[in-house]
C-alpha cells in the first residue's frame, strides 16, 4: 500500500476519533451539570393519605426543615385513596428525576400481599430514600367502651364475637392489619370499619360510632389526654416516651406482639443514585436538628434516618413479615 495514501487516512481515522470523543464528553456534560444542580425547583412531596393524620404530621415539619436545607420549596401533595396505593402508582409513574418523592408506611409493605394486583410493582418501580421516622401505635377505645385494659377487651369481644367495632385509616391501612393481627393471637373476631384517613378515625372515635382503633400514638393522645378516649395499651414492645403510663400489648398477656408504625422517603425507579443519596443525607441532618427533634417527640416520633440500602432492606424484611400476617389473618380488602 502507498504510504504517502496511508498516512492522510490515519490522520482523519484519529481526527474522527477525537471529534467523537469531544461530542460524547459535551453530551455527558448536561447530565453532570443537571446532577450537581439538583434541586434547581420546588420538590413534591406525595403523602397518600388526607390531611391532618400521622403522615402529614411528621411531613410538614420534615418538609420546612428540607426546604431550608435545600433551598427549594418542599410542597406536600395530598393523594389519598385504596389504603395508600393510589399515590404510589402516581409515584411510580413520575419521571425520576428526583422532584417527586413519595413518604410511605407500613402499609406500603403491607399492600404487596393483601391486594391481589397492584398498579406497580413494590420491589422494581421504586428507589429507596430513607427510613424517616418510627411511631408506636395505640390501642385506644372509646369513652363508652367498659374495657380498661388489654385482657377485659379480650373477654368483652370473646362475650359478644363480632359485635366490638375497630376503625382504621383504609383498608390495607397498619392500624387495620394490627387489629386483624391482634385479634387473631388473641382469638376472638371483632368488625373492622374503614375510613379515609386517622382524622376520619378520630371523629367516629369521639362521635361514638366504634369501640376502639389501633392508631399512631401521635393523633389519638391528645384526646386520650382530654379524657375523650381511653388508651388501653401501645402496640410496640417497649412503652412510649410520650405516654410511659400506658403498658405494652406484650406485658398484658400477648407474648411477641410488636406493631410500630414506621415512615420513609422512596422515589421513582430510575431517580439517580446521587440525588437519592444526596436527599438522604439531608434527611439525617434534618433529623439531627434540636427543632424538629422537639416537634417529632412532641407528637411520639423517634426519628430513624437511615441509608437508601438499609432502607430497602428494611422494606424487604417487611414484605416478608405482613405477608405472613395477611395469611395468617384472612385479611382481605373489602
Amino acid at each position: 500500500m502507498n504510504r504517502e495514501h496511508t498516512m492522510p487516512t490515519r490522520r482523519r481515522m484519529l481526527t474522527c476519533l477525537a471529534l467523537a470523543a469531544s461530542a460524547l464528553c459535551t453530551a455527558a456534560l448536561p447530565t453532570a451539570r443537571a446532577a450537581e444542580a439538583w434541586p434547581a425547583k420546588p420538590i413534591q412531596l406525595v403523602i397518600p393519605y388526607p390531611p391532618g393524620g400521622s403522615a402529614d404530621l411528621l411531613g410538614r415539619p420534615l418538609a420546612v426543615q428540607l426546604q431550608q436545607q435545600l433551598g427549594q420549596p418542599v410542597v406536600l401533595e395530598y393523594k389519598s385513596g385504596a389504603g395508600g396505593t393510589l399515590a404510589s402508582q402516581y409515584v411510580a409513574r413520575a419521571r425520576p428525576d428526583g422532584y417527586t418523592v413519595l413518604m410511605v408506611l407500613a402499609a406500603h409493605a403491607i399492600n404487596d400481599s393483601l391486594y391481589p394486583k397492584l398498579p406497580y410493582d413494590t420491589r422494581k418501580d421504586f428507589a429507596p430514600v430513607s427510613l424517616v421516622a418510627n411511631l408506636p401505635m395505640v390501642v385506644a377505645a372509646s369513652s363508652k367502651l367498659s374495657a380498661r385494659n388489654i385482657q377485659e377487651l379480650i373477654q368483652a369481644a370473646k362475650a359478644s364475637p363480632g359485635q366490638l367495632t375497630f376503625g382504621s385509616a383504609g383498608n390495607g391501612n397498619t392500624g387495620h392489619l394490627a387489629a386483624e393481627y391482634f385479634a387473631s393471637m388473641a382469638g376472638v373476631r371483632m368488625t373492622h370499619v374503614p375510613y379515609k384517613g386517622s382524622a376520619g378515625v378520630v371523629n367516629a372515635m369521639l362521635a361514638g360510632d366504634i369501640d376502639l382503633t389501633f392508631d399512631s400514638i401521635s393523633t389519638s393522645m391528645p384526646h386520650i389526654r382530654s379524657g375523650r378516649m381511653q388508651a388501653l395499651a401501645v402496640t410496640s414492645p417497649r412503652r412510649s416516651a410520650l405516654a410511659p403510663e400506658v403498658a405494652t400489648i406484650q406485658e398484658q398477656g400477648l407474648a411477641g406482639f410488636d406493631v410500630t408504625g414506621w415512615y420513609a422517603l422512596i422515589a421513582p425507579a430510575g431517580t439517580p443514585q446521587d440525588v437519592t443519596q444526596r436527599l438522604s443525607r439531608e434527611i439525617a441532618t434534618a433529623l439531627r436538628q434540636p427543632a424538629l427533634q422537639a416537634q417529632l417527640a412532641a407528637g411520639g416520633y423517634e426519628p430513624v434516618g437511615s441509608t437508601p440500602e438499609a432502607l430497602q432492606a428494611h422494606i424487604e424484611r417487611e414484605i416478608t413479615r405482613w405477608s405472613a400476617v395477611v395469611k395468617s389473618t384472612g385479611a382481605r380488602v373489602d
